[in-house]
């Protein structure tokens, strides 16, 4: 998991009004991991356009509407744990480039942008929604396939 249940829950309420539970952890955690490794895949082939076998932080394709979600992130002053996103990230499949350091330390930034934007997608998408279901999920994650 790359946070926990009360940080996610907070990332919610704080960023759209929304209650979350526990059944939407593995959910939660399973879209951010693939979210965060299309955004290093995509790293991995600006870095090699680039000549580089290494991805920088530059090489990410940060959209303006993440950049902001990574801002309101920073806002809701919540800390997640960089351990735990790496380990995640090592259950799938290798990168075959490394990330730089300064990417390394960007990464719970990135998977709070995410979480966030993540959270207003689900309002815009249903403003009445309160506690997203399996509905709702499945048209964020089509919306998110689309556009990432």
């Amino acid at each position: 998991m790359v946070m926990g249940i009360k940080q996610m829950q907070r990332l919610f309420r704080v960023a759209a009004g929304m209650t979350v539970d526990k059944s939407d952890m593995k959910r939660l955690s399973d879209f951010i991991g693939d979210r965060l490794r299309d955004l290093l895949v995509l790293g991995q082939v600006a870095a090699s356009v680039n000549g580089r076998d290494i991805i920088e932080y530059q090489d990410v394709p940060i959209t303006a509407g993440l950049q902001q979600a990574i801002r309101e992130f920073r806002q809701i002053d919540e800390t997640l744990s960089l351990a735990d996103i790496l380990r995640q990230q090592s259950q799938l499949p290798p990168l075959r480039y490394g990330i730089s350091t300064v990417l390394e330390q960007k990464l719970a930034e990135l998977v709070g942008g995410i979480t966030v934007s993540l959270a207003k997608i689900f309002k815009v998408v249903n403003p009445d929604c309160k506690n997203p279901g399996t509905a709702e999920w499945e048209q964020v994650e089509q919306i998110y396939a689309i556009l990432l």
